[in-house]
């Protein structure tokens, strides 16, 4: 068939023509994990669709005739493109193959089976976009019964891509609207009794040891709309043990009728009983460990339950997370005074603290409302609330868990929430200022000063802008976040990520470079490159260049055809090697670089996984023959996360650096022989153990001693205070902690240095 295809013989490198839904399913089928069985109507068929009616003329004619700024001409424009191509008819070969494989789907439930009900699910495709975000934009129908229906749902998921919010976002993201195409997954319904989410690493406190399931009586949307609060499962991955349930009540439900999905009440007796059964919690968990370690990456899973049967309908990588898990000792405990008791409790979505005046609102037309610094209480969110959410200090709702609508984009907007309180809107009055936790999932009367960190020493006073000689950086990966980032009492950003920046980018380097696509590579990492530099001048952006290793690369657009397959990928080709290898590729960085440097000299260089002095030697040439050259404003860092580039550090310094960083992690997972994303080693990975320790005392001295910088930028310095101490006491000259560590790091390093400096001064007055 041409436009379409089955799951078993689709892979997740069939995103361009599956979208990123369909491509998973097919990918999870091929894994033999309980996939409910269907088929993807390909992106093909609708470009098909759009040629056979000689739609794209008539379309762009509307588009180009329409204000985008103006809602009433957008929304007009969205309906005339509405009508146009609800009356066009599906291309006979296209509606030939899909009848034929839903005929299929009904063979298989049995002989006499008909009429097998079915989601039909929009899945956008981009393939030749550098970047494309289209989650939420399409729609999705859910127990489409019949030949005729389903294909009506897929034309209605075509429909979809030309809604007011879809039209404006590819605008607004210069996409060239016939270049976005949508494939359409056809999935047999399972009648759910109980369904829900899974993530495989903690989406709050990220603590990758831990996974969480969250689930309500029936279908699973209302968990995504936040229309009920759901239960919560804490699960130790290592051992698969529970750690803790939170129940939650549910009133109403979701299910499959004859003639649709309709609410329904749930039986009083059960509303609050535990939906999931431990043995399947557990069940549900290790299938969840199995889809991890087959993506190599955490998951955000939807699953359901019926018939004494759980299925996997759906799987996607948590999007919310760094590349170093930023978890925190006190992510799931309060950082408000224990004394004070909370006027409210709900689930914690979003981690952070901040306080600011309530504004309540009970609909949409109220969004206006909401300014820079307030605090949004609501029922629940919807796409809608969005540009709200981007002004607003903190979030609370009434409805959700960790999947719902709110949860999802305050963690991606680094803005603390609360969901699931039941009672915020009664609770708040409109002005009251509050205090919102979002690590512990309540909110507090009035402005509260969050806890400071437990020092040892008991003159401790609350965090404030203390000012220390060893400077304080930030570890930053999103655009995004980098002016909000910038207003902290921060000295820079000791560790720029770039790993983020070309995920978004989407399609492998020397794909761009063998269709002569340099200028998209160039230009996407150059713009994103410059927010940091602006935010943060005349402070130091230090950016890393790439570390992908080979399985996250060929997760780009192209990079089965360029990237070896590893059975160590952390251990493969990476870092210095792979630029000595692939100049062309390091050589667009390099370019990207030089164009940020034109405008922003506050930009310098840090190369990692250097495992030789040689190795750096040819880093630097490349580096040199770009016209890059080491300055009083261009500084070359290395950085030291490899035994070798401990034990030889004398030699690397000889061959001309300015600095170099500690990457804690790699150093201690290489030091003990640990592999930190390996959840059966995982709780042996420690960066206290007295190697490791004595590797970073080592580092600091001998940079101290030949003159040059020494700072930290993994993810150590972030969890324990102890440690920051003694780095600082053998001369660390920066740390760079996570975004929320910046304030209590900061105070550590005041009071480190101040009894540093009691103790140099004790001593001198002794000798006289």
């Amino acid at each position: 068939m041409k436009y379409v295809k089955w799951f078993k013989d689709i892979s997740k490198e069939d995103v361009g023509i599956a979208g990123g839904k369909g491509a998973n399913l097919g990918e999870m089928t091929q894994a033999k994990i309980p996939v409910p069985p269907g088929f993807v109507v390909l992106a093909s068929a609708y470009f098909a669709f759009l040629d056979h009616n000689g739609l794209r003329p008539e379309i762009h004619k509307i588009l180009k005739t329409c204000d985008m700024t103006d809602p009433n001409q957008l929304n007009s424009a969205a309906k005339k493109i509405d009508t146009l191509l609800e009356k066009s008819p599906m291309p006979e070969e296209v509606t030939r193959e899909i009848f034929s494989c839903y005929h299929e789907l009904n063979r298989m439930r049995g002989l006499f089976a008909k009429d097998t009900p079915v989601a039909v699910r929009s899945s956008a495709t981009a393939e030749d976009l550098p970047e494309a975000s289209f989650a939420g934009q399409q729609e999705s129908y859910l127990n489409v019964v019949g030949d005729t229906n389903v294909l009506q749902k897929v034309k209605e998921c075509y429909i979809s891509l030309f809604g007011a919010r879809s039209i404006f976002y590819r605008e607004q993201q210069h996409f060239d609207h016939f270049k976005v195409g949508i494939a359409v997954p056809v999935q047999t319904m399972v009648q759910s009794e109980v369904s829900g989410v899974m993530f495989t690493v903690d989406p709050i406190s990220q603590d990758k040891n831990k996974l969480v399931i969250e689930a309500v009586y029936g279908l699973g949307d209302y968990i995504v709309q936040g229309v009920v609060t759901p239960d919560h499962y804490e699960i130790d991955k290592n051992e698969v043990k529970i750690l803790s349930k939170h129940m939650s009540r549910q009133e109403v439900m979701e299910i499959r009728k004859p003639q649709g999905v309709k609410e329904v009440s749930v039986p009083k007796h059960i509303q609050q009983r535990q939906k999931l059964h431990d043995k399947y919690i557990l069940e549900l968990a290790r299938i969840g460990k199995h889809i991890h370690h087959h993506y190599f990456f955490p998951q955000d899973i939807e699953w359901s339950y019926a018939g004494k049967k759980l299925y996997i309908v759906q799987s996607r990588p948590i999007t919310t997370l760094g590349k170093e898990h930023e978890s925190s000792a006190e992510a799931n405990t309060s950082l408000v005074p224990t004394t004070i008791p909370p006027i409210l409790t709900g689930a914690p979505a979003s981690p952070g603290v901040v306080s600011g005046p309530v504004r309540i609102v009970s609909d949409i037309k109220k969004l206006g409302a909401v300014k820079a610094g307030d605090i949004l209480v609501t029922d629940m969110t919807t796409p809608d609330f969005v540009p709200a959410m981007k002004r607003a200090a903190g979030i609370v709702t009434n409805r959700g868990g960790l999947t719902s609508h709110a949860a999802i984009v305050s963690r991606e907007l680094g803005v603390p929430c609360v969901v699931g309180t039941t009672t915020a809107t009664k609770v708040l009055k409109e002005g009251m200022i509050v205090t919102v936790d979002g690590h512990a999932g309540q909110v507090y009367k009035g402005a509260i000063a969050a806890k400071s960190v437990k020092l040892n020493s008991p003159e401790a006073e609350p965090i404030k802008d203390y000012k220390t000689a060893t400077k304080v950086y930030v570890n930053l990966a999103e655009p995004e976040l980098a002016a909000k980032i910038a207003k902290n009492h921060v000295d820079g950003v000791g560790l720029l990520r770039a790993e983020f920046m070309i995920a978004g980018i989407g399609t492998h380097p020397k794909k761009l470079i063998e269709d002569h696509h340099e200028k998209i590579f160039i230009e996407k990492l150059s713009s994103e490159i410059s927010q940091f530099c602006k935010a943060f001048e005349p402070r130091p952006v230090i950016y890393r260049a790439t570390d992908f290793k080979t399985n996250e690369y060929r997760s780009l657009k192209g990079g089965e055809k360029y990237e070896p397959e590893e059975s160590n990928p952390m251990l493969g080709f990476r870092g210095a090697y792979r630029y000595i290898k692939t100049p062309e590729v390091f050589n667009l960085e390099l370019e990207a670089i030089k164009k940020v440097r034109s405008k922003h000299k506050n930009l310098h260089l840090m190369i990692p996984f250097v495992s030789s002095v040689s190795e750096l030697v040819e880093v630097k040439k490349l580096v040199a023959a770009s016209g890059l050259y080491r300055s009083s404003n261009f500084k070359l860092f290395m950085m030291v996360e490899i035994p070798a580039n401990v034990i030889l550090l004398d030699d690397f310094i000889d061959v001309g650096i300015d600095g170099v960083s500690i990457g804690s992690n790699d150093l201690t997972m290489l030091i003990l022989g640990i592999d930190r994303d390996n959840s059966e080693v995982a709780p042996q990975f420690n960066e206290r153990n007295p190697a490791v320790l004595w590797a970073l005392e080592r580092t600091i001295k001998t940079c101290l001693r030949r003159g040059i910088l020494c700072g930290i930028c993994g993810q150590a310095p972030s969890e324990y205070p102890e440690l920051v101490e003694k780095l600082v006491n053998w001369g660390i000259t920066s740390i760079s902690v996570n975004p929320d560590a910046i304030a209590r790091t900061r105070e550590i390093v005041y009071h480190s240095e101040a009894r540093l400096i009691t103790h140099h001064s004790t001593s001198h007055a002794k000798t006289r």
